[in-house]
């Protein structure tokens, strides 16, 4: 499935998110990474749920919601570059997202299971993608994308909040102690 993107196939604000995912292609990529992300979001401790780290930060359940509609949208993305819709797509405001969200209601059970669901859709389209798709570009947020950015971009946005739960919210209810495992 594709090398790793140019830095011609995506906006600059994206780097980061590539450059944490240690792969080639987005198939080993997939490959590398897929359990162990499942593994690592949908084993955190429902007790830590409710806990943030600061004043004005998002609880864990802000953050697993916000990786939801993070997912969606660039698996949507994905799925219209790699049809060739030429539309430009617009981007989205992260925290207007969170505050109308309003996960208060959900379980956290209910959120992970969301998260395994949404995880296997996301792998199955990219499973279903024809090399040749993984090489198509579009316009998202003003910025030339490309589906194989995509691919990177939807791992990366997973380590990196995943690297963030690991650094700041350790001190939650049965972190410490989950954390350790890992």
């Amino acid at each position: 499935m594709s090398a790793r993107p140019s830095t011609t196939e995506f906006a600059p604000f994206y780097n980061g998110y590539i450059q944490l995912v240690n792969a080639s292609s987005v198939s080993e990529a997939l490959e590398k990474y897929a359990d162990k992300i499942l593994a690592f979001y949908t084993q955190i401790p429902a007790a830590a749920a409710n806990y943030k780290y600061a004043d004005n930060k998002w609880t864990l359940k802000e953050m697993l919601q916000h990786v939801l509609d993070t997912e969606r949208i660039m698996s949507y993305r994905l799925l219209r570059i790699a049809r060739n819709d030429q539309t430009p797509l617009a981007g989205f405001d992260e925290n207007a997202y969170a505050a109308a969200a309003n996960v208060d209601h959900r379980s956290w059970e209910s959120m992970v299971e969301e998260f395994r669901l949404l995880r296997q859709t996301t792998h199955a389209l990219c499973h279903s993608l024809h090399e040749s798709d993984w090489t198509k570009m579009g316009t998202a947020s003003g910025q030339p994308i490309s589906a194989r950015a995509l691919g990177f971009i939807l791992l990366g946005h997973l380590l990196h909040h995943k690297n963030i739960i690991v650094e700041r919210y350790a001190a939650g209810p049965g972190m410490a102690d989950y954390l350790s495992l890992g």
